[in-house]
């Protein structure tokens, strides 16, 4: 759910990548809000706050080259397991 939700606020600011940093901020705030208050585990948290991380350095280029990334948005994406 949570990478889904990331993903679709990324998308809808497709062509506005500052607008769209900042909807993922807002994001990473809750997960983080859900994650203290045990509703998401630490794998889920670590592969959330990889993503947005990269979304939020994220220069123009960057940002449609990560949106597009069907890899970028897989479950266990950057995990230790898959590297």
């Amino acid at each position: 759910m949570w990478i889904q939700d990331l993903r679709e606020a990324c998308e809808r600011n497709f062509e506005q990548r500052e607008k769209g940093q900042l909807k993922v901020e807002e994001i990473r705030n809750k997960w983080r809000e859900a994650h203290s208050e045990g509703e998401v585990d630490e794998s889920l948290l670590d592969g959330l706050e990889r993503r947005s991380e990269l979304l939020i350095r994220a220069k123009d280029s960057e940002w449609s080259r990560l949106l597009d990334n069907e890899d970028f948005w897989k479950v266990g994406w950057g995990s230790k397991v898959e590297e």
